[in-house]
This record gives C-alpha cells, structure tokens and sequence, in this order.
C-alpha cells in the first residue's frame, strides 16, 4: 500500500465527504426553518422537556450526519483505492503527499472529537429529557380545576422546568437529574442537595434565583406578595425526611407531596390565578422564537 495511493484516495473520499456534509447540514437547517411554521402559533404550548427534547432531537439529526458522512468516507476510500486513484499524483515529491497525509490526520481528529462530543452531549441530553418528562407527567395528573401546570418557563434567572398554579400558592418544581445507584436517597440541607451515595453536595441556589425572580414578576402582577415554594425534583432517587423548610424534594413516585406542602399566606384568588395563568399562556408557547420571547 503505497503513499500515493492513500492520499489519493483519501484526498477524494474527504473531498466528496466534505461536500456531502455541508450539503447534509445545509438540508437540515432549511428544514428546520421551514418546519418552525404552524397555522396555530397561539394555541401550541410547551410541553414537559421541550427544550430537551429539542435539543436531543438536534444532536440526533447531527450525529447521523456524522455518521452518514464516515460511511461516505470509506465507502469513496475504498472505491478510490481499488480504482488506483493514486495515478492523479503521479510524479508529487514525497513531502507534498506526506503534508497532504497530515492534513488528513488533523481532520480526521477533529471529525472524531465533534463525533464524540455530539454522542457525549446526545447521552446527557437523553437523561434531562426522561428525567423532565417522568416528573412532568407525574404533575400533569395532578392539574384539575383550577390547578394548572406549565413547563420550560423562561425567567431571566434560567429556565424553571415546571411551574404550577392552584388556589394554594405558586410551586416552581425544578429537575434535578443525576444518575445514583440502588437505592441512593438525597435530602436537601443548607440549600444543597446531599446524596447517599457520594461525598459531594450538589447547590441550589441557581434554582433559588429563578423562583425568586418569577415570584418577583407575579407579584407585580397581580399587585401582591406572591412566593414562588421551592420543589426539587430528583426522579430515580429516594427521599428522606425532610429539614430544610425552603424546599421539598420529591421524585417521580411521590410528587403529589407538593399538594399537601401548604401555608394560608400563599393561598391566590380565583381573580389572581387566571392573570397568572394568562402571563404563562402566553410566554410558554411552543413556537416563539428564544430571541422574541420575553424574559422575566
């Protein structure tokens, strides 16, 4: 197997790869834009893990591209070497074909690097997806009447993976999604969450800044102290007795403990719920575009 033959066909393969993943890419953001339109912009909401379910979907869409594009490459190698491709670098020195190879390498890393760190992300992704969405329909079965829960609510602060409304008080229920092993209990102290099966204590305060800053906003609103209660939602893991009064911890089985979680300053009119309902209608539908949505 000589060097003019690799380069040759290598140089033909990542050539031809290269084109087919520009144009691979350049299909799928035009399908995105094209898919971002619907007749009923005001009526489609967020559902339970849509900005993950998004992006999970996104990192799909590139690591097939990426795959597809590394079977393109051998595929275009193989038919270029067998085919003796090497003959249009008849007569190149050595060094030429050499630097040519090491050209090759680099992309070769480089297209190995974004393959892995595109599976990587696919794999945590898929985790803060199942983990949204196992609390998210566990809440969904607990909106009735005028109990009413919404998901990716965008504040200034971050984003508040499900908020709900009842006539007692305001919950801001954020996921928490780590993978534990059999039978690892958490409970939260100090405002961090401490596990039982590891050293390390994980803060929550970045969850704290964002119910403070939508509890800021409602009570705008609505022209009264509204506080937004803190539920940290661990699916997977064990809750143990509760001592931290500023949260509750619950997972995917036992989330219907946040009704019973109650305090009589909370409670919220019937006038008051629907603003609030309202002002979440509208800032959590489905197809508004991140750079027009309002923060809060």
């Amino acid at each position: 197997m000589s060097i003019e033959a690799i380069s040759a066909a290598a140089t033909i393969a990542l050539a031809t790869s290269i084109g087919y993943l520009l144009i691979a890419k350049s299909w799928s953001v035009l399908n995105k834009i094209v898919g971002e339109y619907s007749r009923f912009n005001d009526s489609i909401m967020q559902e339970a893990a849509q900005r993950f379910r998004d992006e999970f979907n996104r990192l799909s869409a590139s690591q097939s591209i990426y795959f597809s594009g590394l079977l393109v490459f051998g595929m275009l190698f193989t038919a270029a070497y067998v085919l003796e491709a090497q003959k249009l670098f008849a007569g190149y020195p050595d060094w030429q074909l050499e630097l040519q190879l090491g050209f090759l390498g680099l992309t070769a890393l480089f297209a190995t690097y974004k393959i892995i760190r595109t599976i990587v992300s696919r794999h945590k992704i898929r985790l803060l997806r199942d983990a949204s969405l196992a609390i998210g329909h566990q809440l969904q079965q607990l909106s009735s009447g005028s109990t009413h829960v919404f998901h990716d609510v965008q504040t200034s602060a971050g984003i508040i993976d499900h908020v709900m409304i009842s006539r007692h008080g305001v919950y801001a229920i954020n996921v928490v999604a780590t993978r534990a092993g059999k039978g690892a209990s958490v409970r939260a102290i100090d405002n961090q969450l401490e596990f039982s099966d590891r050293d390390e204590r994980l803060a929550i305060v970045p969850q704290l800044a964002r119910n403070s800053r939508l509890a800021k906003h409602f009570s705008r609103l609505i022209g009264q102290r509204v506080r937004a209660r803190s539920v940290i939602a661990v699916p997977g893991l064990e809750t143990t007795e509760q001592t931290d009064e500023q949260h509750l911890v619950v997972n995917e089985r036992n989330v219907s403990m946040l009704l019973g979680w109650r305090d009589k300053a909370d409670y919220l009119m019937d006038d008051d719920i629907e603003v609030l309902k309202q002002d979440l209608r509208t800032r959590c539908r489905r197809r508004v575009s991140d750079k027009f949505q309002r923060t809060i």
